[in-house]
């Protein structure tokens, strides 16, 4: 009589363990670790078995990594609430060749004949010979016409 009570007890203390799951906190801490492997700047939380992930990634596939890494045995589900840094519109090179006049007509002042004025490349560029001693002169001549943009100088000179 008293073995087949212990042998009850047993089985149903045995029957008791395999029903409850991991907990909360166990289940945390194996599914940041997995989050993390793929997006170290992920968080997660996790209530009743339900993994939310929280926290800012540089892209989609990192997003979508973490959260698929976030399964981890004993995980209901997963919530992702990470954000994607948007990603800034490339920096295109601007060119302001309405400026090409007035810098040519102020190196022309300035009897700056044999220097040409490039507004297709950013900054605009001058190029050609002067005296010798003009170099700093013809710089900031273009540099003053420019609007007190820089201006690359490829002129040497004679």
């Amino acid at each position: 009589m008293k073995f087949k009570f212990i042998t009850i007890l047993c089985l149903a203390f045995a029957l008791f363990l395999s029903a409850c799951g991991k907990s909360d906190a166990d289940l945390q801490k194996a599914a940041e670790t997995a989050a993390k492997a793929k997006a170290p700047t992920v968080t997660v939380a996790v209530k009743d078995g339900v993994a939310t992930l929280t926290g800012e990634v540089a892209t989609q596939q990192a997003k979508t990594d973490a959260e698929a890494a976030a399964k981890v045995d004993g995980i209901k589900s997963v919530t992702n609430n990470i954000t994607v840094k948007p990603t800034p519109p490339p920096i295109t090179a601007t060119t302001d060749t309405s400026m090409k006049p007035a810098i040519e007509a102020a190196l022309k002042a300035k009897g700056f004949t044999d220097v040409t004025v490039d507004t297709s490349t950013t900054p605009a560029t001058i190029r050609g010979t002067v005296a010798k001693g003009k170099l700093a002169e013809v710089q900031q001549t273009a540099t003053l016409a420019n609007g007190g943009k820089p201006v690359k100088n490829e002129v040497t000179e004679k």
